[in-house]
């Protein structure tokens, strides 16, 4: 990875527009005294991070069928059917296998982001002997710019929920793993499970990483506005090899994207310290399991001064709970994009947990000086 110093970034304008609310409080006004009494918080948090966020989401499946359509060298293709038995849905999912048995795999729903699962993508990975469970969330529900309300069939099997396309993606997250649990397969490590996506995909694999407590590491990359960017801060920046630009808002996002969110977030656009969450909620309910969050120092849009804040604040739920070396974050040179050394930075936490292989030193590195932390609580 090539290095940089906390001078990369040239921020040119910053702004916070209120303080991060305490993941310690509780709705009644109470605080959090013990680690036992987290699991009722995050519970809490659940309905504030995730529902009016994403909207409610789809229930567990009537049913779910897997049928193993190719098999040959090192890889596998299935359908998954699953829904309900009046409106069924489908989707495709494709195993690469670990080399040897017991292993981790990654849980990732680019599939339709064909661009970036080139070879050196997918071996960043197995080259630590780690597989992938890979499909195209695409067809659970849409992704189509010039369209802004919720398409796909997904929302026909379940009318009755207000989930956006995110939270229909998530599910298919949770529903891959189901297929894997059905599968049994001798190579993957069902308690090594790992989520991982980019940008909107990013935003999906933390989701569904922050309610899926089967996935055991979680890694949103480069999500932009709507999972690990900060709402409450706004930056504009430059850098010597990018012109200034701007960080995506939560008014930007739900104007362009209503259709990935509940249908109240937006009623929180330019209003954003009224909102009774910010990303540090959603990042906290991966704790006590692994998250890692990958950030390109010169995406601009993605807001990495937001991310950093969201991430520290998070980190104090992990502190709390007694795991603080299950928070990773790191940013890399470069804009958009999920490159193989973020995957390759995502493998090493994963060999690091489950072999003891020793840490890679790309972590914990800003591209800007360290701003003061904008919340005033502190871990019970």
């Amino acid at each position: 990875m090539e290095q940089f110093d906390d001078n990369l970034l040239n921020i040119e304008s910053y702004e916070v527009v209120g303080k991060l609310p305490d993941p310690f409080l509780f709705d009644d006004g109470t605080r959090v005294k013990d680690v036992s009494e987290w699991p009722r918080r995050r519970a809490e948090m659940f309905r504030t991070a995730v529902e009016l966020q994403y909207g409610t989401l789809p229930p567990e499946p009537e049913f779910l069928e897997v049928e193993n359509t190719y098999s040959g060298g090192n890889a596998a293709s299935f359908i998954v059917r699953t829904g309900t038995r009046r409106k069924p849905v489908s989707f495709r999912l494709k195993v690469i296998f670990p080399k040897s048995r017991n292993r981790p795999v990654i849980v990732d729903g680019d599939l339709c982001f064909n661009y970036a699962m080139n070879d050196g993508f997918i071996r960043a990975a197995t080259d630590l002997d780690i597989g992938w469970a890979l499909f195209d969330r695409t067809e659970l529900a849409y992704d189509l710019p010039w369209v802004n309300e919720r398409r796909g069939p997904l929302f026909e099997t379940y009318p009755e929920y207000t989930f956006g396309s995110l939270g229909a993606w998530a599910w298919g997250y949770m529903r891959a793993v189901d297929a894997l649990e059905k599968l049994a397969l001798p190579s993957v490590d069902l308690k090594a499970i790992a989520f991982s996506g980019h940008s909107r995909g990013g935003k999906t694999a933390a989701l569904a990483g922050a309610i899926d407590e089967r996935a055991a590491f979680v890694n949103p990359n480069a999500t932009c506005a709507g999972a690990c960017g900060c709402y409450r801060v706004h930056v504009t920046a430059s850098s010597k090899e990018v012109p200034t630009f701007r960080s995506e808002t939560l008014a930007d996002i739900t104007r362009v994207f209503p259709q990935w969110f509940g249908p109240d977030l937006h009623r929180y656009a330019d209003r954003e310290n009224e909102l009774p969450f910010d990303t540090h909620f959603l990042k906290a309910m991966v704790a006590p399991r692994v998250l890692f969050v990958s950030e390109a120092a010169e995406d601009f849009w993605s807001n990495p001064v937001g991310s950093w804040h969201s991430s520290i604040a998070a980190a104090e739920v992990f502190d709390f709970l007694g795991v603080p070396e299950n928070m990773y974050w790191y940013f890399r040179k470069g804009t958009h994009f999920h490159k193989a050394e973020d995957v390759a930075a995502f493998a090493s936490i994963i060999a690091h947990h489950v072999d003891g292989k020793p840490l890679p030193d790309v972590y914990f590195k800003t591209p800007f000086k360290p701003f003061e932390k904008i919340y005033d609580w502190e871990k019970p």
